[in-house]
């Protein structure tokens, strides 16, 4: 076989190889949504267990019925406490879609902080701008962010925008603060600052995009558990080498699930439920929402022995 005839085929079967990987991404793996179950040692010493259920990253659209059955039979995991760290909306009419596929999860005690596409709608974008100018912003249409606020906050979950509060769940009393989206420089910090009260069990910081800048100031203010979405897990992963970018400054070794920040500081980054429709794939890295369960942490402040499950199958896919 001749040197060009060799080539040819090998083109071929680069191009084939290709077309299938795009078509797994889009078709398959992107509706394979999964539930990982992970164990983190952060409330504090002599506290009960608490069941949190992690969602982020919806990316809604009216059509997504798949995606809408999955996330109602969520409820069936029964959790103790619901995070929602944002990116709900893709569609300006697709908050009855979000309201109604959370359906009984919004009777759950809840807390959430919304992201860049609960506030604008998604744009199509040059793919490289993630890897060569991962800065760059495209803003679409405005959604109303305003009504899934109204519609989340009327069933009793807690708006923790630029806010600190104290509340009971499950009989421990969480001290909770969040900002607004750091991907779109809407965080600020200085409106929720200060030492969390060290008398609860559980310190709690929110943020959907997790820029290391936020991340710090958590960190510095005592919190025992900061939780965000934003990175899709990657979205695009490689065997062997995890996560392309994150979208964000966050190192690629954090694109998803739990990793320790600082000394006495646990992180959670959601890999996130849905993607633009603009870019509709999902490869090494699939739709997932997290149940943590929070046991306390040994005495002495040890954050160690975070045990992660492997993703399963959802409850229920239709």
């Amino acid at each position: 076989m001749s040197a060009s005839s060799i080539l040819k085929k090998s083109a071929v079967v680069t191009a084939g190889s290709l077309v299938a990987g795009v078509g797994y991404a889009s078709l398959i793996e992107r509706n394979a949504f999964a539930v990982r179950e992970v164990t983190m040692p952060v409330l504090s010493p002599g506290s009960s267990p608490l069941k949190v259920l992690h969602i982020s990253d919806l990316h809604m659209r009216p059509q997504q019925r798949r995606k809408q059955d999955w996330l109602r039979d969520l409820a069936r995991l029964e959790p103790d406490f619901v995070v929602n760290t944002g990116d709900n909306l893709s569609h300006p009419k697709a908050v009855p879609a979000v309201v109604q596929a959370l359906g009984d999860l919004l009777s759950v005690p809840g807390v959430f902080v919304f992201g860049s596409n609960d506030y604008f709608g998604p744009r199509p974008k040059n793919p490289l701008n993630y890897v060569t100018n991962p800065t760059h912003r495209v803003h679409g249409e405005p959604l109303p962010w305003q009504d899934l606020r109204a519609a989340f906050t009327e069933r009793g979950w807690l708006d923790m925008t630029h806010t600190r509060r104290e509340f009971e769940v499950g009989g421990l009393l969480i001290a909770a603060a969040g900002v607004d989206d750091p991907h779109l420089k809407r965080d600020r910090y200085e409106t929720i600052a200060g030492p969390a009260n060290p008398a609860v069990n559980l310190r709690l910081g929110l943020t959907h995009s997790p820029e290391p800048r936020v991340l710090d100031r958590f960190a510095a203010d005592g919190y025992q558990l900061i939780m965000a979405g934003h990175t899709h897990g990657g979205q695009v992963c490689l065997p062997l080498y995890g996560a392309v970018v994150t979208n964000c400054e966050l190192d690629r070794s954090r694109a998803k699930g739990a990793s320790q920040w600082g000394a006495h500081t646990q992180l959670h980054v959601s890999a996130g439920i849905g993607t633009s429709p603009y870019a509709p794939v999902r490869f090494c890295c699939r739709p997932e929402a997290t149940l943590l369960t929070l046991i306390a942490a040994p005495t002495g402040g040890s954050y160690e022995g975070i045990r992660e499950g492997q993703s399963h199958p959802s409850v229920s896919v239709r």
